[in-house]
């Protein structure tokens, strides 16, 4: 009894060390990147501000840590002690590939609206849709032509 108490503690401890990291993170980054997070993982801002704060609990699930490091630019050191950290405190976890992340640009051309914030908010549903199609096109089984054929 004692010893899965002391594991619990450990682990909480651990959410807690992790979480100080996106914190320091965060607090490094440009204004607007909390709201910028919030919105690139469907939530409210608030859930970013209880997420990234040490003082709750609330572990960060999992599915999100790819978009946090997209989003926030997690340096390659400030990315291997989080999920250092992420893996001590959640071991039966899956967690997303420890190395760079497999990425690759494309350029897309959208109208100029003529104000910042519209602009900006047609830049952020542009990337919110790669996102959530990069993640479909993990989970789902791509075809190819020769399967498809009757």
């Amino acid at each position: 009894m004692i010893a899965n108490e002391d594991k619990a503690s450990g682990e909480a401890d651990q959410v807690r060390t992790y979480k100080r990291i996106l914190e320091q993170v965060l607090e490094t980054r440009p204004s607007g990147t909390r709201l910028k997070l919030a919105n690139a993982l469907g939530k409210n801002r608030s859930f970013v501000s209880q997420i990234a704060n040490p003082a709750y609990s609330t572990p960060i699930p999992a599915q999100h840590l790819p978009t946090l490091f997209d989003v926030c630019h997690f340096s390659p050191e400030e990315r291997r002690a989080f999920l250092d950290t992420y893996a001590l405190a959640h071991p039966r976890r899956h967690l997303p590939n420890r190395d760079k992340p497999h990425l690759r640009s494309i350029a897309v051309t959208v109208p100029d609206l003529g104000d910042p914030g519209r602009n900006r908010a047609i830049d952020e549903m542009v990337a919110d849709f790669a996102r959530k199609l990069s993640h479909l096109a993990e989970i789902l089984p791509l075809q190819t032509k020769e399967e498809s054929k009757p």
